[in-house]
């Protein structure tokens, strides 16, 4: 065992292995660069608990000859038998090395060593990767040699596990952070927070499509229901808007109470607020469909909802705005502000959808029969009148 190229991997590692731009890069090159060190290696995993709304955890698995594999795993999986029957329970959970021979009989009461079995594997080796903060993380080792691993081998494998925990923490910090900007402020906020701008007044202009909705009777549904029911009608009733906002390219900025605010820049192309303005319709008449089919189960009856949004299109500063060190990111302007009284005025119609005549104008050709005039409303704040529009199949 050549010392001086195992300590090269090392340094590669803690010097965020380079040459490999993505984990599943550096899983490749570095089982690659044990392997041409002599360590026969058939299987080797990486797994990590993820901090993430949806996700309890991430896997990374590299075998001899394949595309390094990536998983996820939900939350509950740590109470599943498949879990609990493993040996990486013993490494999450003690913090300690395992290692079995698949062959042998007192490894026939976890499954996944009798998978690795029927592969041909001779040696399993688990070791834990341990955070700065004490987390405990885990990896996996396998070899097909029919001797299974030396004491050269797993004393050279043990000697990584410092340099992997911490690029693996790194890596796993920078994941966390971007994947919870996106969880809470929107993917393009949380990359512009990410990217440095994080200044108070630090705001750019942008053209977009607007939308602004809210829950009809949230006042006395919330009076009515125990706070627990309330929290959990709103997280179905925001499902049903999220998905297909995202699906047609918007991003949600803002969950206020029952109102969601959400925005679908403009590209810098021709025809763009054209091609815009048909997705977000598409998703508000998805979204229309999902609150109608929504119902929750309270005190022996169901119950049913109604929504309402208003779309518009316009200019907008989004960036950084609050007092002392506690910022927002968010988006203010005049086109906001006209969203939010149009919103009001879906509800005194008893309209699902309205549209400002700008939103409605750049709407294509062909889906200019799907509006129908409304008349002119006053606007509080506005001098004149504004024309507004709603969907013809909402006719009453």
């Amino acid at each position: 065992m050549d010392s001086s190229t195992l300590q090269d991997i090392r340094d590669w590692l803690v010097d965020g292995a380079r040459s490999a731009a993505t984990p599943s890069e550096m899983m490749a090159e570095c089982c690659a660069r044990l392997v041409d060190l002599g360590i026969p290696l058939w299987r080797v995993g990486v797994f990590v608990r993820t901090l993430h709304p949806d996700i309890a955890g991430r896997s990374f698995i590299w075998r001899q000859g394949a595309e390094v594999e990536m998983g996820t795993v939900a939350f509950g999986f740590e109470s599943s038998p498949v879990y609990r029957d493993s040996p990486l329970a013993r490494v999450f959970e003690q913090g300690a090395e395992f290692r079995a021979d698949p062959r042998a009989p007192e490894s026939e009461r976890f499954p996944i060593l009798m998978d690795l079995r029927a592969e041909g594997v001779t040696d399993y080796l688990t070791l834990p990767l341990t955070f700065i903060d004490r987390a405990v993380h885990a990896s996996s080792w396998t070899t097909k040699s029919p001797a299974g691993f030396t004491d050269a081998h797993l004393n050279a494998i043990r000697s990584l596990m410092p340099a992997l925990a911490r690029y693996t923490e790194i890596i796993t910090l920078r994941r966390t952070a971007s994947m919870l900007l996106d969880t809470y402020v929107g993917n393009s906020a949380g990359e512009r927070i990410l990217g440095g701008q994080i200044r108070r007044g630090h705001t750019d202009a942008m053209d977009a499509a607007i939308w602004l909705s809210d829950l009809r009777g949230f006042t006395p549904l919330s009076d009515r229901l125990p706070a627990e029911d309330v929290v959990e009608i709103l997280n179905h009733y925001f499902d049903c808007q999220v998905e297909p906002i995202r699906e047609q390219g918007g991003e949600v900025l803002k969950f206020m109470g029952d109102g969601l605010l959400a925005v679908f820049p403009f590209r810098r192309r021709a025809g763009d607020p054209t091609e815009v303005c048909a997705r977000v319709l598409a998703a508000a008449r998805a979204s229309r469909a999902r609150v109608d089919a929504l119902e929750y189960a309270s005190g022996g009856a169901g119950e049913r909802f109604r929504f309402g949004v208003a779309l518009h299109v316009g200019r907008l500063l989004y960036g950084n705005i609050g007092g002392g060190n506690r910022l927002d990111f968010t988006c203010i302007g005049p086109a906001v502000n006209l969203a939010a009284r149009l919103e009001k005025i879906a509800a005194k119609l008893n309209r699902t959808v309205v549209a400002s005549e700008a939103f409605a104008g750049a709407c294509p050709e062909s889906m200019t029969d799907l509006w129908t005039d409304l008349g002119e409303f006053p606007i509080a704040g506005l001098s004149t009148e504004q024309r507004v529009f709603g969907l013809r199949d909402e006719g009453n």
